[in-house]
């Protein structure tokens, strides 16, 4: 009879455990998906930082390729020296023109802003607004790096991959393809956890210490 009680006991301290978890989760979820809305607005400005990066990054490590680079809130545009064969053209070559959002692989802002906020909702974690705006700017070299490896195999799937047309060793191709599975597939979701994770550190230690105890078994000695 002791034992029921103590097990009753244990499973109603860890009920309100179990809340937090399931809240914060609940409102993250719910939080991503309000503040993607707002980013949609907001992401041809927001996004502008990554674009300015990537072209310099796009001049300092492929200059062979890059003529020119134009940026305007929401669009990049890079003019290359790179040319191919227009199909159905009877021969005629043209240099390759790449475009792309800068926006669209720096949705991590949101995820962060979720976290960060479902962090504040379930333990009123203080210091949200310099975590959010810090953050910011941590995520903008890996927001950066994900847009200029999509150019990069934009032009890569330009000249068919095509080592000769594209001047370049057979690891450097290699290299681009890799890097943009990574930068595409991976760095825009993860990143942005893993700078929540080093901003809220204090907050996930003791979230991760109540997760492990409304999962844990009690054991109980018998009578």
């Amino acid at each position: 009879m002791a034992d029921d009680n103590a097990q009753q006991g244990m499973a109603r301290h860890n009920q309100p455990q179990r809340k937090v978890v399931t809240r914060f989760a609940l409102i993250a979820i719910g939080g991503f998906i309000v503040l993607m809305l707002a980013w949609v607005k907001a992401s041809p400005w927001l996004s502008y930082p990554v674009a300015v990066l990537s072209h310099v990054a796009l001049e300092q490590s492929t200059p062979m390729w890059i003529r020119s680079v134009d940026k305007q809130p929401g669009k990049i545009t890079v003019d290359t020296s790179v040319e191919i064969v227009v199909p159905d053209s009877g021969g005629r070559r043209a240099e390759v023109l790449l475009e792309a959002n800068p926006g669209r692989y720096a949705f991590g802002l949101p995820i962060l802003g979720a976290l960060l906020f479902a962090a504040w909702a379930v333990r009123r974690a203080p210091g949200r607004l310099w975590r959010l705006g810090l953050g910011y700017v941590l995520l903008l070299p890996f927001q950066s790096f994900s847009l200029v490896m999509y150019l990069l195999m934009e032009l890569a799937s330009a000249s068919q991959f095509n080592i000769r047309t594209l001047r370049i060793e057979q690891w450097q191709l290699e290299a681009i393809v890799y890097g943009y599975q990574f930068g595409v597939l991976v760095v825009p979701t993860l990143v942005p956890v893993l700078v929540w994770l080093l901003l809220d550190g204090k907050f996930f230690s003791a979230f991760a210490h109540d997760w492990k105890q409304s999962t844990r078994r009690a054991v109980w000695p018998s009578a």
